[in-house]
């Protein structure tokens, strides 16, 4: 069964449509990455499968019922914008955030110490939220997401303020709630995450779908077109336009999009017959990154 059915669904404000038409199906137990540039209603899609906005057209289902007060009970959300009462004290609100979603206090307080003291919180439990440091509450916000142990867990920017050691704890809590038979939809830019992470994929760009499905598939039906490659020398030898489609340079690494038909040897040829020290030099399916890029370009051409 799907976890989230979208049916032609639209969400409009005046005469703009923030979405248009959206078809999308997510599966029970996958992680799913909902993926676009600024603007391309993702967040929109969201607010739909959690109720806060109504579609205009179309229809929403959430593990195949239609949406309900029942249907927000299953769902965890963190949104990206801050939602924390930020006069209130750390184990006060995530009690009170566990009522909202039917836990005893008794309960509520109990799965909040024990989150707490997993994600290095436990001694700021009694301090305002307002006095928590910027990445302190975004592991606060996902605690109260998860709290009521949802089957459907929507996490927009999950990874905002987290510095690389927390954002690798909360990446590893999605990954054992996936385990648990969680589906977790995913918003991010950090492709890195979604590469590592995510089953499937869904793009989106002003307000349409570019492409979905699983991500694995997506990438190999780019074949393996990129070649990376770290060196130490003059870049000039990737001066070679019948060979060399795209560059994305990261200083003395850099991704090469080779043009339909091409040689990489060529590329290996050119960097040693100009001096250059090839470090590393591998023939790989594209990046998410680049594919990205690519697809909101044609888009926006």
């Amino acid at each position: 069964m799907d976890a989230v059915c979208l049916e032609k669904v639209t969400k409009r404000y005046d005469s703009f449509d923030a979405v248009s038409s959206l078809t999308m199906n997510i599966k029970e137990g996958a992680v799913f990455g909902l993926l676009g540039p600024n603007g391309a209603g993702k967040t929109t899609t969201i607010r739909m499968i959690v109720r806060i906005l109504i579609p205009d057209e179309g229809s929403v289902r959430v593990l195949g019922q239609p949406l309900s007060d029942r249907t927000q009970d299953l769902i965890g959300y963190l949104p990206e914008e801050r939602g924390l009462y930020r006069q209130m004290r750390v184990l006060e609100l995530l009690r009170f955030l566990g009522a909202l979603k039917g836990l005893p206090e008794q309960e509520s307080e109990h799965r909040a110490r024990v989150w707490l003291e997993r994600l290095g919180l436990s001694a700021r439990l009694n301090d305002e939220i307002n006095n928590l440091s910027r990445g302190m509450q975004q592991k606060v916000q996902f605690i109260a997401a998860i709290l009521h142990k949802p089957t459907l867990v929507i996490l927009d920017e999950p990874f905002t303020g987290l510095d690389p050691v927390n954002a690798a704890v909360i990446k590893d809590v999605m990954l054992e709630l996936r385990s648990q038979g969680a589906t977790i939809i995913l918003s991010t830019h950090r492709m890195d995450q979604v590469e590592q992470m995510c089953d499937s994929i869904c793009l989106m760009n002003k307000g349409q779908k570019l492409l979905d499905g699983d991500l694995k598939a997506i990438k190999k039906s780019y074949g393996n077109n990129t070649v990376r490659m770290e060196f130490v020398g003059d870049p000039a030898f990737m001066q070679l336009p019948d060979v060399v489609e795209r560059i994305n340079s990261y200083g003395e690494m850099v991704d090469i999009t080779l043009r339909q038909g091409a040689d990489a040897q060529q590329i290996l040829r050119s960097a040693v017959g100009r001096g250059v020290q090839v470090r590393r030099f591998e023939l790989m399916e594209p990046p998410l990154n680049d594919i990205f890029i690519q697809k909101v370009s044609e888009r926006n051409a």
